[in-house]
């Protein structure tokens, strides 16, 4: 089968963005709260996302600014504060998380518009979703302005919110069924992570002879 040579220095950001949304599947979604410096609290999900490092424990968001270029809420109270929290995002959430996508004004609460609750940061003045299975408080590491459209934001997190039924402490290892977490897709769509399967790592000596089967496989 043969492929597609899309050279990135002749697609549009518009058109790069459609390639990456649609192959790079599914991401992890960030459902990040913050608060600004008048105490209005926000949230908003951003699916340019991931974990980066366990040593110190980071997490990067890529935000996308206004079309003025203006800072959108979420990178404002951040700069601001310095802190947000990441809530991950369960099927059993997923209206409510959409809801906070819409574009409303920085003034607005976008937690209560969603019939949603909050909780006081442990560690920071962000705010958690009740409702999310699970939250990380993260203080602003760095900032890494990529361009004049995006960010980078990296944060340390410096406290962790499980469900109880979710992981067990004494292992600190997570059921993936009870979180049932979504990811993002292109388009509209998500994706479950219930779709589950497991490969371990192979040893070298199972892949070498797994190699030298080969050529007797294509033989035969």
């Amino acid at each position: 089968m043969s492929h597609h040579a899309l050279d990135f220095d002749a697609l549009t950001p518009r058109e790069a963005y459609k390639v990456m949304i649609g192959t790079i599947v599914p991401r992890p979604i960030a459902w990040v709260t913050t608060v600004s410096p008048d105490g209005v609290v926000n949230a908003a999900p951003y699916s340019f996302f991931n974990c980066l490092s366990a040593d110190p424990p980071i997490l990067a968001l890529g935000v996308e600014n206004k079309p003025d270029r203006s800072f959108k809420d979420t990178a404002w109270n951040i700069r601001m504060t310095e802190c947000f929290t990441v809530n991950i995002v369960d099927r059993a959430n997923v209206a409510a998380m959409a809801a906070t996508a819409a574009a409303f004004g920085p003034e607005v609460d976008e937690v209560r518009m969603a019939g949603l609750t909050t909780v006081p940061g442990d560690r920071i003045a962000a705010p958690r979703i009740a409702e999310a299975p699970v939250a990380f408080e993260c203080r602003r590491y760095l900032g890494i302005q990529v361009s004049s459209a995006r960010e980078i934001i990296l944060g340390r997190i410096v406290m962790a919110h499980v469900r109880e039924d979710i992981i067990d402490t004494a292992t600190c290892y997570s059921d993936h069924e009870k979180l049932d977490a979504i990811g993002r897709m292109g388009g509209n769509g998500y994706a479950g992570t219930l779709d589950y399967f497991d490969w371990p790592t192979p040893s070298v000596e199972e892949v070498e002879a797994a190699s030298a089967l080969a050529p007797a496989r294509r033989r035969g």
